[in-house]
């Protein structure tokens, strides 16, 4: 009887030691299927994590982008209603981050420069908040700017300032060499410019109808677009330059810039032919006048040397009287021939 109980003890302890393997491949399976089911949960997780860690990286490298007009006033705001008095604030600027402004309340005081002096008497810094403002800003200005608030809590911001020329008002001046006409239409060219001018887009727009455009980015050139409308055109035609801030718009008065072209009527044309004609008789009858002159004023040389050279013979009074007057005669018309010539 011990035999069979211990022969039942020594099979309990077998069956008990075949259900504890059992048990353990149980519990080993299950913690492997878990573990095969987690694993994507994870791997998305940390690409997530990731991912947020890149674009809080890349946030911190470009920044919060700010665009203003050269010559505004730009603010940079921390976005901190007010400052502690362990709180420290550093501006920094430029890719070499060189410190432009300072403010710690615990010290009260506040501190602005830059080593180059391009931010001289343009920084201002409020006492509250630590936001950074600057007065009468130009493109030498434009750039990263980084906000450290270190204290009881650390900040980290940065800005990415771009600064744009302000717009000059487009110029519409009429093409009168591309002036054409015909029967059936007439066009007018017109030309709409700039100059000096970057980071722009000049166009044409017939009421809001886009019609052409060209645009320039870096460099500082002038801008041309030409336009061709008839005469008899009744819309209204509009010249645009805009930059990503900022606009000026230049209304087309047709009227004003587009002069018909004249086609020489018939009338004009026969007033035209008929001065040609009379002028033309004129110079013929001045000619024929002029031949004349020249003939009759051989005529009276010939004269003068046969009464220079003549013998001397006496007339009656009255023969000598035909002769001096017929002389005096020809010598007026040579005068006058002469005059006129």
């Amino acid at each position: 009887m011990n035999f069979n109980i211990i022969s039942y003890a020594d099979a309990g302890c077998e069956l008990g030691g075949s259900n504890a393997v059992r048990g353990g491949f149980t519990q080993h399976f299950n913690s492997s299927a878990v573990r095969s089911h987690t694993a994507p949960l994870k791997k998305m997780f940390h690409k997530f994590v990731l991912f947020c860690l890149c674009c809080w990286g890349l946030t911190g490298v470009f920044g919060e982008s700010v665009s203003v007009t050269e010559g505004d006033s730009v603010t940079l705001n921390t976005n901190v209603t007010e400052i502690h008095k362990r709180d420290t604030i550093m501006w920094k600027y430029g890719a070499g981050k060189s410190k432009i402004a300072t403010m710690s309340k615990k010290k009260q005081n506040n501190s602005c420069d830059f080593p180059d002096g391009r931010f001289r008497d343009r920084l201002k810094l409020d006492n509250q908040t630590g936001s950074l403002t600057i007065t009468n800003i130009t493109s030498e200005h434009a750039g990263l700017y980084e906000l450290d608030i270190s204290g009881a809590k650390k900040t980290l911001k940065s800005f990415n300032v771009s600064v744009y020329a302000r717009l000059p008002v487009p110029v519409i001046s009429s093409n009168s060499s591309n002036c054409s006409s015909s029967s059936s239409s007439s066009y007018c060219s017109l030309v709409c410019s700039v100059v000096n001018v970057s980071h722009v887009t000049l166009s044409w727009y017939t009421g809001n109808s886009l019609l052409s455009s060209i645009s320039v980015s870096d460099l500082s050139i002038s801008l041309s677009l030409l336009l061709e409308v008839e005469y008899q055109d009744k819309n209204s035609y509009s010249c645009v330059i805009n930059n990503p801030i900022s606009n000026q718009t230049q209304h087309l008065d047709i009227s004003q810039l587009c002069h018909t072209c004249s086609v020489p009527s018939v009338s004009l044309i026969v007033v035209l032919i008929s001065v040609s004609a009379a002028g033309s008789l004129l110079i013929v009858a001045a000619v024929e006048i002029f031949c004349i002159c020249k003939k009759h004023r051989k005529t009276v040389e010939t004269c003068e040397e046969e009464i220079t050279y003549a013998e001397t013979t006496f007339y009656k009074r009255n023969a000598q009287k035909t002769v001096r007057q017929f002389i005096v005669n020809f010598l007026s018309i040579c005068v006058i021939g002469n005059t006129l010539q």
